[in-house]
């Protein structure tokens, strides 16, 4: 078997753990500890994302996506592929070695995405652009940490945490779609959806080929 090679290391800004971006021969992963966050011959669940929520917005004029992660670019590619060419899209990404390596060693999995006008790419938390307007977005998309348990970052839990959710209410337009991956099912993340006013649909999705399941929810802004 080919073996993995690290490639590099990055620091995990605020906590001790650092993020490695691996290589197996054509394969890559992005691993933190001995857990992979993720690989790029793993990307159904992080496509359908994208697609379950922008493939909504396809009637909409000039729509406005914020996704949050950068990732290997999977949902990233997978919302311009749905979205109009007045679309606007906004990715936040916290870790700056995230974005090189977007544009160094995986930028063949981007495939000149970040190069698209429709693009704005910004190296901050997501939960700062967030709140920084009300009814900003038709459409909000969260693929950070391992989901809505947190994994990486302990703040990443106010994402999605009561406060969390009341706060991307707030910056969505009304009929605005929030759009989360999980690795796992969450019950109790659900009904939060639910309570924070948001109709919710629950999808199953593989992550590939006969892989496991990982969890995308889509809850649509439906009270003030």
């Amino acid at each position: 078997m080919i073996p993995w090679v690290h490639l590099d290391t990055s620091p995990i800004p605020g906590e001790t753990a650092s993020l490695r971006l691996m290589r197996r021969g054509d394969e890559f992963a992005i691993v933190v500890d001995s857990i992979e966050l993720m690989n790029s011959r793993r990307s159904g669940s992080e496509r359908a994302l994208a697609s379950l929520a922008c493939g909504r917005l396809r009637e909409c004029r000039r729509p406005r996506v914020l996704i949050g992660g950068l990732g290997m670019g999977f949902t990233l590619r997978a919302a311009l592929d749905e979205l109009a060419p007045d679309a606007e899209v906004v990715v936040a990404e916290l870790v700056p070695a995230v974005v090189a390596w977007a544009r160094g060693p995986l930028a063949h999995l981007f495939a000149g995405s970040l190069d698209d006008p429709r693009v704005t790419l910004r190296e901050t938390d997501v939960h700062h652009v967030i709140d920084r307007g009300p009814g900003a977005y038709d459409a909000i998309l969260l693929d950070v940490d391992n989901g809505p348990e947190g994994l990486v970052q302990q703040t990443n839990d106010r994402l999605y945490d009561v406060a969390g959710l009341g706060r991307a209410h707030r910056a969505l337009k009304p009929g605005g779609l929030l759009g989360v991956w999980s690795e796992r099912p969450d019950r109790k993340f659900k009904s939060r959806l639910q309570r924070g006013g948001f109709t919710v649909e629950e999808h199953k999705v593989r992550s590939a080929g006969s892989g496991g399941r990982h969890v995308v929810w889509i809850g649509e802004k439906t009270a003030a």
